[in-house]
């Protein structure tokens, strides 16, 4: 029995040693997987706010990034921003944004203007001699003129006290890098390319224009992120947008845009300028406005512009109801202007664009706004509530017979009354000038811009993280290696 239990208990013996031994070494395992969890610990959001070393905020998930966000966007409002109350705005005496404007030769900007240089500067003298601008449809996607000229005016001491841009000369004291070209202009004037062409005027400055930015400093350091490029018009910098996209781009909207390249969280919608003259001293009533409903405009679109062609032929039998074909060709502008003035609603339908610059004629024309366009964005639309003075309606529901013309009937004299002098009251915000004054057009777009200021400088504050960073090694990463089934 002796001989029998040796070889037994030896057994029981070498197994409890081996129990023991896988014990201990998933003990130490266990032990040392702590240690590692602790010297990799991140702090939770409360201690944040104890720790001033920025390295940190780097380990932030998705969600405490939006509250940061929020954060740094508030304190730049509080610092800089106006304030808006209803149709008044207060702006603060310090200035919103900081530009560094490229001094690009003329043939980007007003020698598209025929304006030629007197001496060394590639600028005009905006005190003495503001270059004209044409007429007819150029004049809607004009912005960019406006605002440059708006820069030019800051540099001198008696510039208007509500500006609220200033220009500078060092591109690292910029909130901005503004790129002065005046792409509608060019698309207007040049995109129409001579019998046997290779490439059109318009495609040609696109072109200088990539090859002269992308080699700048300026563009390289931040990649176009703190960049401003203007292509108000929808099929301006059409070649050019696709390799310039990290950029803000001020869009009229962004119906030929993709999302990728163009979107409400990286650009700027800015407005048309009205081509219908401003209704001073409007006296008029709901009841002295004959007509209920008024069009005037191309009415066969392709695209999203099919909802035209739907709505004359539903409309076009209504007595109270003006729905024609019109152009600004002869006297197109005096009728739609007479026509405006005397309609209680104006329709603002999608065309081969979400936008266009009939919203903005009727504002002007203190017309109440009916938008049928489910894509449109709207300018300075984080600070407007829209719905105060337009009617919104869904294009499926606009299309629907008997639907539209009953819904505005149905309107009542006290609610139209309303919203009419809503329009008088903001009507500014949508009004350009030289020099600018406060809170018009010139004005909300560059306070849209500062808006934009934060998320920018979020972007370039972590695409410089490692910038002064050592190269990392790959051998060493790959050489930490877990087993498969490590897990």
């Amino acid at each position: 029995m002796a001989e029998r239990n040796g070889p037994s208990s030896i057994k029981v013996g070498f197994r409890k040693s081996l129990f023991c031994f896988f014990t201990m070494a998933s003990l130490l395992f266990f032990l040392s997987w702590l240690f590692v969890m602790q010297s990799t610990y991140r702090p939770n959001p409360m201690e944040y706010n104890l720790i001033p070393n920025s390295e940190h905020l780097s380990a932030l998930d998705d969600s405490k990034y939006q509250i940061l966000k929020q954060n740094v966007e508030s304190s730049f409002a509080n610092r800089k921003l106006v304030k808006h109350d209803g149709g008044k705005c207060h702006q603060n005496d310090e200035l919103v944004v900081k530009i560094y404007m490229y001094d690009l030769p003329p043939e980007f900007h007003f020698g598209l203007l025929n304006w030629k240089p007197g001496g060394s500067s590639v600028w005009p003298d905006v005190r003495n001699n503001i270059p004209g601008y044409p007429g007819g449809l150029n004049l809607q996607h004009s912005i960019e003129f406006w605002l440059t000229l708006d820069i030019l005016a800051s540099e001198f001491p008696q510039a208007p006290k509500a500006r609220t841009v200033i220009r500078v000369q060092n591109s690292s004291e910029a909130d901005i890098i503004y790129v002065p070209f005046f792409s509608s202009l060019s698309y207007n004037r040049y995109s129409k390319g001579k019998k046997n062409e290779k490439k059109n005027g318009n495609k040609i400055l696109q072109e200088k224009l990539v090859k002269h930015l992308t080699t700048q400093e300026q563009w390289k350091r931040s990649g176009g992120k703190d960049h401003l490029i203007l292509a108000h018009h929808p099929n301006s910098m059409l070649d050019a947008r696709m390799k310039l996209w990290p950029a803000t781009f001020i869009l009229s909207d962004f119906g030929r845009y993709p999302p990728n390249i163009a979107n409400v969280e990286k650009d700027v919608i800015a407005p048309y300028k009205h081509l219908i003259p401003s209704y001073l001293n409007d006296n008029s009533t709901f009841d002295s406005r004959p007509t209920l409903l008024y069009f005037q405009g191309a009415i066969y679109r392709k695209d999203g512009g099919l909802a035209r062609q739907e709505l004359f032929y539903l409309l076009k039998n209504e007595k109270d109801v003006h729905f024609s074909f019109g152009s600004i060709q002869k006297d197109g502008i005096k009728k739609a202007t007479e026509g405006m003035r005397a309609s209680k609603f104006c329709l603002n339908i999608a065309g081969d664009t979400p936008s266009s610059n009939r919203l903005f004629d009727a504002i002007a024309s203190h017309c109440v706004p009916v938008i049928i366009s489910d894509a449109i964005e709207l300018p300075y639309e984080d600070v407007i509530d829209y719905s105060e003075f337009c009617i919104f309606v869904r294009t499926v529901d606009a299309i629907k017979e008997n639907f539209l013309i009953n819904f505005i009937r149905g309107i009542s004299k006290e609610e139209w009354t309303r919203m009419w002098n809503k329009l008088k009251e903001i009507e500014h915000f949508f009004e350009f000038h030289f020099p600018s004054k406060e809170n018009d057009a010139v004005q909300m777009i560059w306070q849209a811009v500062a808006r934009k200021v934060p998320a920018i400088r979020l972007k370039l504050n972590r695409h410089g993280r490692f910038s002064r960073s050592p190269p990392s090694t790959e051998k060493g990463l790959k050489s930490i290696q877990l087993p498969r089934n490590f897990w």
